[in-house]
């Protein structure tokens, strides 16, 4: 048996092509898309609210859909060497040895793209866009991709 595995967590778009980050010193939601993410020309992402950089944007629903399916994945290897084990002790020993049946699996529901209160926000300073709350685009907000604070945005 490998001691490795990989999971997969499929982030969906909104139908606009925006994925949902969240910012780890705020809690700010906001929107970018892929591409602009991946771009290697853009060194940080910086929160549009607060205006820090994060070491994740990733949203509690994709942290917790990650608990729930290594807590799955572990409880099958746990459950799996335990049979292994009833297996083996079968023949002529004294320790007789029983796995139970297999754990449950807690639910593993797909992400949804979710919040759909922001808006689409152009940013002059670079010419990317993003979307962010209403009241940042009125107040003002910093460019999730070089970080200059826009007092006037359209």
């Amino acid at each position: 048996m490998s001691d490795e595995f990989h999971m997969t967590i499929s982030i969906p778009a909104d139908d606009d092509g925006y994925v949902l980050l969240q910012c780890e010193h705020c809690g700010t939601f906001f929107k970018a898309t892929p591409s602009d993410i991946e771009d290697d020309g853009v060194l940080h992402i910086f929160c549009p609210s607060c205006g820090l950089v994060s070491d994740s944007y990733v949203t509690e629903d994709v942290i917790e859909l990650a608990r729930r399916m290594v807590e799955n994945k572990v409880n099958d290897m746990l459950y799996d060497a335990f049979k292994d084990l009833e297996r083996h002790n079968k023949r002529n020993s004294i320790i007789k040895f029983k796995a139970g049946k297999r754990p449950n699996h807690e639910p593993e529901d797909p992400i949804r793209s979710g919040i759909e209160a922001l808006e689409i926000t152009m940013f002059p300073c670079c010419g990317r866009t993003a979307k962010i709350k209403p009241l940042l685009k009125m107040t003002g907000a910093y460019c999730p991709f070089c970080g200059v604070k826009n007092y006037e945005i359209e």
